[in-house]
């Protein structure tokens, strides 16, 4: 049975149905932190919330693109993803802090594009460091 696991079909799928699952955990924990609801925004073709959301989504992407190839085991990938992803969240907190004058949730949600993109651009950048970050350990 030790074959079956080790045959690269049978990792890839068993990665990417992870990604895909962790992706969606993580989407979730994003909806409940923002003050609008990403779908329903995007639906109604709120740019900046799909901005935002695009970075979010491509950001713990290239995270688990990194945790992936620098760890061997599925368990270990997952680990180190969700670490990335607690500090991409931790920057998205840190993006609000940093910015007194406006509350960045509440621009994004009213459709402020270049706060939409600016999102999408902090997370874009961070999880090029959180990955290379994992990279190391």
């Amino acid at each position: 049975m030790d074959g079956f696991w080790e045959n690269i079909v049978v990792e890839t799928v068993a990665r990417y149905s992870v990604v895909i699952l962790c992706s969606f955990v993580f989407l979730a924990i994003f909806e409940i932190v923002t003050s609008y609801k990403n779908w329903e925004e995007i639906k109604k073709g709120n740019v900046a919330v799909a901005l935002a959301t695009g970075g979010k989504i491509i950001g713990i992407a290239i995270i688990f693109r990194y945790s992936i190839e620098h760890n061997d085991t599925i368990l270990q990938s997952i680990g180190w993803g969700t670490v990335g992803f607690l500090l991409l969240l931790s920057g998205y907190f840190i993006f609000e802090f940093l910015t007194p004058t406006m509350k960045i949730d509440d621009e994004i949600g009213k459709g402020n594009i270049a706060v939409g993109l600016m999102s999408l651009i902090i997370s874009l950048g961070l999880s090029f460091v959180i990955g290379a970050s994992i990279s190391v350990g």
